[in-house]
C-alpha cells in the first residue's frame, strides 16, 4: 500500500483570530534578526541605539494581542528605542493606533504607509483595493496622535506621467509627514506584471527619468521631511536592468544629485 504525506493545512492571521498559532515562532524570528543584524551594525558601523524594523507584508494585519505581544518584545530588546511598522493605510485600526500612541510616549515610533500614488486611477489599475482620499485620512489621524509618518511613493506606474509622480509627492507633502521613500517600479517574476511586460504592455521606467523625477521631488521637499530612501532594487528582478545593482544606482544618483547643487 502506497502511503501519502498527511495534507497540512496552511495557518493565517487576520485581526478577526483569536489565537495565533505562529506567535512562538514569530518571537524566535525576530529575536534570531534583530541579534544577527545588530552585530552587523556594531561591528561596521559602530552603531549604539537601534529602531525594530517591521518591513515586508502588512505589519499591523493581525489579532491585536499579537502585535502588543511583537511590539512589546521589539522594545525589550538589547539597545532598541523604538519601532518602525510597515503596513497599509486600511489594514491599522483605532485601537492599535491608540496603543502606538501610547508607544510613542517613551519610544521612537514610525508608521510607514504605501501610498504609491496620489491618482486613484492609478490605484485602481495596480489592484491596490483603496484610495488615495482614506489613504490620507489615516495618515492625517497617525500624525494627529503624534506618531511619526514615513510615506511610500513609486515612480514609473503603470500609465503616470512625470506630471501625474510630482503630483503624488506634492499631495503628500500636504499630508504633513515626516519622511518618504521613493522607488522605481521594477518587475519581478511570476507576477501579473511580468506576464503584461512579457506581452508588451508595460514598459518600465528608465533611469534617466526615475533620477530626473526623483531630484525634482527632492526639491519639492519642505526642510522637515527627510528621506528615508531614494531608489530600490530585488534579486528576482526582470526588469529594468539598470535596478539589477543598487550600488551603481545610488552613485549615479549622487553624481546628478551634487551636479545639481544638492548635497547628502
Amino acid at each position: 500500500m502506497k502511503a501519502f504525506p498527511p495534507i497540512l493545512k496552511k495557518k493565517t492571521l487576520t485581526p478577526l483570530k483569536k489565537e495565533n498559532p505562529l506567535l512562538k515562532k514569530q518571537l524566535k524570528e525576530l529575536h534570531s534578526q534583530y541579534n544577527e543584524t545588530v552585530k552587523l551594525y556594531k561591528d561596521l558601523y559602530k552603531s549604539e541605539k537601534f529602531l525594530v524594523y517591521f518591513q515586508s507584508y502588512t505589519n499591523t494585519y493581525a489579532p491585536f494581542s499579537t502585535l502588543k505581544t511583537l511590539y512589546q518584545e521589539a522594545l525589550n530588546l538589547p539597545d532598541a528605542i523604538g519601532l518602525s511598522i510597515g503596513t497599509r493605510a486600511d489594514s491599522i485600526d483605532e485601537n492599535t493606533l491608540n496603543y502606538l500612541k501610547e508607544l510613542s510616549k517613551n519610544y521612537e515610533i514610525w508608521m510607514e504607509y504605501g501610498v504609491q500614488s496620489s491618482n486613484n486611477k492609478t490605484l485602481a489599475k495596480i489592484n491596490r483595493a483603496e484610495i488615495f482620499e482614506d489613504i490620507a485620512k489615516t495618515i492625517k489621524k497617525t500624525k494627529e496622535m503624534g506618531i511619526n509618518v514615513c510615506a511610500h511613493i513609486i515612480f514609473g506606474l503603470p500609465g503616470e506621467t512625470q506630471k501625474d509622480m510630482l503630483k503624488s509627492v506634492e499631495d503628500v507633502i500636504n499630508l504633513g509627514v515626516d519622511s518618504v521613500k521613493f522607488h522605481p517600479l521594477y518587475v519581478t517574476q511570476n507576477t501579473l506584471l511580468a506576464l503584461e511586460y512579457k506581452k508588451g504592455n508595460f514598459e518600465p521606467i528608465d533611469e534617466e527619468l526615475y533620477i530626473d523625477t526623483l531630484i525634482k521631488a527632492i526639491k519639492m521637499l519642505p526642510q522637515n521631511v527627510s528621506i528615508q530612501r531614494m531608489t530600490a532594487g530585488t534579486e528576482n528582478l526582470l526588469a529594468p536592468k539598470w535596478c539589477k545593482n543598487k550600488s551603481v544606482q545610488m552613485s549615479h544618483i549622487h553624481k546628478a544629485l551634487l551636479k545639481e547643487g544638492i548635497k547628502f
